[in-house]
């Protein structure tokens, strides 16, 4: 074995969920290596999922509206035209920034970063094969991240290990992906064309922001969705916005239908799609995105080996992130818990504490969600059908983005802002925002839901005039009992 390391903490994987436990591991004391198979750090969310993916949608926002948003402004454009590969190389850009950020955070941090494959020998021995050794005192070292010398196995050991490998998108055993003509999130984020038709299965957050993407840019987009509305398990009436919106742009929408065949060919893909009504139609793209869900990403660690248990994909572990094997943890998409970035990061804030001896919870009840499409939409706690079945008593405020001064300066008055409170302790139990910058007013609902706050709290609150943010308020004085200016 070339490198034989001992750490008091090892992180397998450098998406948000490890290199956040890593650094903070690092810095409290905790001797730390952090393994990944890219050369680059980040893991899925910078390197191919929430980075890219917003650096797209704000460029393409951007050229939608020099195109259709302005001349109520009285700026009025022509010879606009699309520089596909400069917007490209903008999104590259923004992510060789953040990764590059990620790797210098690790080194100035003193945590050991390997590059290559990792897999575990027993519960506190890895192996790391394919890859470079730690790079000098903590950096990713070389070019791309690869190790200062090449190296076909290091062996480290640690005290504790921690598993934050993440998630992979979900293929369809009816459309394999190819990366050519059906495509996952990553080539969907660097087509070098717009494709003429773009069909897009599954009707989630990844599947929406993609679709917005490439119908602003000139895409002529079918959504293809199996359940009867867009965003399963999201309140309905902020999905209903947010399709209409969409309609608006040219998106168009099958609900309720199902791909039954697909046919490909030199110009594209043929789908064959049963609609709700039974009856069929045929969909033509010259690429088609399949976008249903994510899965934990864990082959090759020997978990099942070692004895690991899990159940339907993720790991198992305690309310301390331990697994079933003692000196293993597991943080991020591979347990339990919403599949999003924020989430994982502060289950690997969580879980480093844990192991240096410190208390370290994570509320998932208060983990907020954005779809990142335009309007916006971002929701924290419970939606009013699961207090309904829980039996618990709620009240209900909403305000309109329609009657707020701010979003008709800006022109973007779509939208609203719901807000659930217990009926008998006007504790805040869930909201739900569509509208501008829903993913920025989500969080001061958050904080007041970390603390118990209650919707009066809230609607006592003094909020800057004009500002979006006075919706938030105005839906907690609904809330409370207590309305201004919504009826």
């Amino acid at each position: 074995m070339a490198d034989k390391e001992r750490y008091q903490m090892l992180v397998i994987g450098a998406g948000p969920a490890g290199y956040v436990a890593a650094l903070r591991g690092a810095r409290l004391g905790l001797r730390t290596a952090l393994v990944d198979k890219r050369p680059t750090l980040g893991g899925t969310c910078l390197n191919v999922g929430c980075i890219p993916s917003k650096a797209l949608l704000d460029s393409s926002e951007q050229y939608h509206k020099a195109l259709h948003g302005l001349e109520a402004h009285g700026l009025k454009l022509t010879g606009v035209t699309l520089d596909l590969p400069t917007m490209m190389k903008r999104k590259d850009s923004v992510v060789e920034k953040l990764t590059g950020g990620v790797a210098m955070l690790c080194k100035k941090a003193g945590v050991d970063v390997y590059t290559g494959t990792a897999r575990l020998v027993d519960a506190h021995t890895v192996e790391v094969s394919g890859g470079g050794g730690a790079g000098g005192s903590g950096g990713a070292g070389g070019e791309n991240g690869a190790g200062s010398e090449s190296m076909s196995i290091s062996e480290l050991t640690a005290n504790a290990v921690v598993l934050a490998t993440g998630s992979v998108p979900v293929e369809l055993p009816s459309l394999p992906f190819d990366g050519k003509q059906i495509l996952s999130s990553t080539e969907a984020l660097s087509l070098e064309t717009v494709p003429k038709q773009l069909a897009v299965v599954g009707a989630g957050a990844i599947g929406l922001e993609m679709a917005s993407v490439w119908a602003r840019l000139g895409s002529d987009v079918t959504v293809i969705e199996l359940q009867p509305n867009i965003l399963p398990g999201w309140d309905p009436r902020l999905s209903k916005v947010l399709q209409q919106e969409m309609e608006k742009a040219g998106v168009k929408f099958h609900l309720g239908a199902q791909v039954e065949e697909s046919k490909q060919s030199k110009k594209g893909v043929s789908l064959s799609v049963k609609l709700k009504d039974g009856s069929s139609a045929t969909v033509e793209a010259q690429k088609v995105l399949v976008a249903v869900g994510r899965k934990p990403y864990s082959e090759a660690l020997g978990l099942e080996a070692l004895g690991v248990a899990g159940e339907k994909g993720r790991v198992t572990v305690d309310e301390k992130f331990r697994t079933s094997i003692d000196g293993i943890y597991a943080v991020g998409d591979l347990i339990h818990g919403p599949m999003l970035a924020h989430k994982a990061e502060d289950d690997g804030f969580a879980v480093a504490e844990i192991i240096a001896g410190k208390p370290g919870l994570v509320d998932y009840s208060t983990v907020p969600n954005v779809v990142y499409t335009w309007p916006e939409l971002a929701a924290v706690g419970s939606t009013e059908a699961q207090l309904k079945e829980a039996g618990i008593p709620f009240t209900k405020g909403q305000a309109s983005f329609g009657a707020n001064g701010r979003a008709l300066a800006m022109e973007e008055t779509a939208g609203f802002v719901k807000i659930l409170a217990h009926a008998e302790t006007d504790k805040i139990l869930g909201a739900h925002i569509v509208g501008p910058w829903a993913s920025d007013l989500i969080a001061e609902i958050v904080v007041a839901m970390e603390f118990g706050g209650s919707a009066e709290d809230l609607a006592r609150t003094c909020h800057a005039h004009p500002t979006l943010s006075e919706v938030v308020r105005e839906a907690a004085l609904s809330a409370a009992g207590m309305p201004l200016h919504s009826a």
